[in-house]
This record gives structure tokens, C-alpha cells and sequence, in this order.
């Protein structure tokens, strides 16, 4: 195992109360610090998974989302602000980021997930966290996190409905295990409130910071599903499907 990086004295102010979770400590934190985090797409799902990793310590966080900033986005995209409508997005989710946490590196692309980016933006992370709204963009990432056999969280939302879950090749199946092709009805346009994706993204911040630091028992191989206009929440088991063309092999 490679060894940790050490905390200076601001780092270990920053993140004293956090150190104090049972499990956590000095390792953990130098853990988060050592780990490097993908987030496809920085929106209002991804940009709070980002928000939440970039406060916890994480090390470095690649992050892709292309486009500029509409008016319609800032209901939920916490990362902008009103004065940016109009221009790249990416500019803004880096700035903000680093503004929260400058021990944080933060390698923003300007690009959306596709077939031909996948690998080289998996290849740069230790772990992928997957909140894209268009299937074509979760499914290159499915298959570029198995290809490079990288744990994929995968955090969603419509409406008042949110799921979560953790991919670990090995040990769990995969999204082309469920989806195995874009669905044909889905568009990239849909009901969504901000506090609904913030919901799965707390969630899947946590997912990754249990994957780094060993504490308590991630989603690897459950989908955990909400709905937060009944507040009901279910966990099911997502079993591998042997003839997936993904992750079978």
C-alpha cells in the first residue's frame, strides 16, 4: 500500500470534528486527502456530491459537465450563482469549489461524458460517481468504471423520487446489468427540485467516503430508493445478471 499523505496542521483544524467519527480518525483523513474522485455531470445532483467531497477532504476531484449556465438551472445547481447565466459552467463549479477548500484539487472538464472520453476521465480517478441526466452518458461510464474495474456510484432523481447505489466490479453487478440500453422515452428534460437531488447526493458523498475510509457498509450491490413526497424509503438487492455484456466478462 502507498503511503498516506501527511496532514499539515490547517488540514488537521479543517477537518478536526469529522476525524472524531468512530472508524475515521488521522488514516481516514489522510485516506480522503490520498483519494481521487470522477463526478460526471456537476449539476444539481453531481454539484452537491462534488460540494460534499470537496468539504470532507477529498484529495482530488475530476469533474465534467460542458455547457453554459441557464436560468433554469439555478433552482438546484448550488454551485452557480445568478450573475453567470450565460457563461461556461465549469468556469463557476471550479472557482466555488476551490473558494470552499484550497488543500482540494480540482480538474475541471469542460465536456460531457461520451464513448470516446470515458476512458481517459475514468482513468484519472480512483473511484466514479455517476449523476448524468441522459442514459448515453451513465452507460459509457458504466462501461469505462468496469473496463478500468473502478467501484461506480450511481445517484438519480425524477420528481419527488431519488434512488442510490454502489457498483463494485467483483462484487456486485452493474448498470447495463438493469439498463442495458438507453431507453427510448427518456428526456433529457424532466420534474426535478433541488432539495430531492441534493437528497440522493448527500447519499452518494457518503457512499465514496465509506468506499476511501473503510466506515460502515456502502450500497455495493443495493439499490437504496426514496420517495420523498411519502417519505418511504426500500432497499433492494440488485443481483449481477451472468449474461451481462459488461460486467460478465
Amino acid at each position: 500500500m502507498p503511503e498516506l499523505p501527511p496532514l499539515t496542521d490547517p488540514e488537521r483544524a479543517l477537518y478536526e470534528w469529522q476525524m472524531w467519527v468512530p472508524g475515521v480518525g488521522v488514516e481516514g483523513q489522510q485516506k480522503l486527502k490520498a483519494a481521487s474522485v470522477l463526478v460526471s455531470r456537476v449539476g444539481g445532483l453531481g454539484g452537491l456530491v462534488a460540494l460534499e467531497l470537496a468539504a470532507a477532504g477529498v484529495g482530488k476531484l475530476v469533474l465534467a459537465h460542458g455547457g453554459d449556465l441557464q436560468p433554469s438551472d439555478l433552482n438546484r445547481q448550488l454551485l452557480q450563482t445568478h450573475d453567470h447565466i450565460g457563461k461556461p459552467r465549469m468556469d463557476n463549479i471550479v472557482r466555488r469549489l476551490r473558494d470552499l477548500n484550497p488543500h482540494c484539487e480540482i480538474v475541471g472538464v469542460a465536456e460531457n461524458v461520451s464513448e470516446s472520453n470515458a476512458d481517459a476521465l475514468v482513468a484519472q480517478a480512483d473511484i466514479v460517481v455517476d449523476a448524468a441526466p441522459m442514459f448515453q452518458e451513465r452507460l459509457a461510464l458504466n462501461a469505462a468504471a468496469m473496463r478500468a474495474r473502478k467501484p461506480m456510484v450511481e445517484c438519480a432523481m425524477h420528481t419527488l423520487e431519488a434512488s442510490v447505489t454502489t457498483f463494485v466490479p467483483g462484487q456486485s453487478g452493474c448498470l447495463a446489468c438493469y439498463v442495458p440500453e438507453v431507453p427510448p422515452t427518456w428526456k433529457r428534460q424532466f420534474p426535478v427540485f433541488g432539495a430531492v437531488s441534493g437528497t440522493a447526493a448527500c447519499i452518494g458523498a457518503m457512499e465514496v467516503i465509506k468506499l476511501i475510509t473503510g466506515i460502515g457498509e456502502t450500497l455495493c450491490g443495493t439499490l437504496l430508493s426514496m420517495d420523498l413526497g411519502s417519505m418511504q424509503f426500500r432497499k433492494v438487492r440488485l443481483p449481477r445478471h451472468d449474461g451481462c455484456t459488461v460486467c460478465s466478462r
